[in-house]
């Protein structure tokens, strides 16, 4: 699997106040709907995605359900954010 920039950009520094739309998968109409629901930073759907601990299922159906992420988007997601644990936690 290849990643994109994006997601090589997200993964080689801590997160800090970066908005939801920094993760890989989320672009604009997403990233609205999530922060729409209190989702506006990479960190507070990082938060989510460790009370689902980590699993691959149950994150990508909670984006699907929370924002209408499609298969690419929500994968595209949750491999940024296992990612970027595996590196920083």
């Amino acid at each position: 699997m290849t990643t994109s920039q994006k997601h090589r950009d997200f993964v080689a520094e801590p997160m800090g106040e970066k908005p939801v739309g920094a993760l890989a998968g989320i672009r604009d109409i997403l990233g609205k709907k999530l922060a729409d629901q209190g989702f506006d930073k990479a960190y507070v759907v990082l938060g989510q995605f460790l009370v689902l601990r980590k699993d691959e299922e149950n994150f990508r159906e909670w984006l699907k359900d929370t924002c209408g992420a499609n298969a690419k988007q929500s994968r595209d997601c949750y491999g940024c954010l296992r990612e970027w644990c595996d590196a920083f936690l």
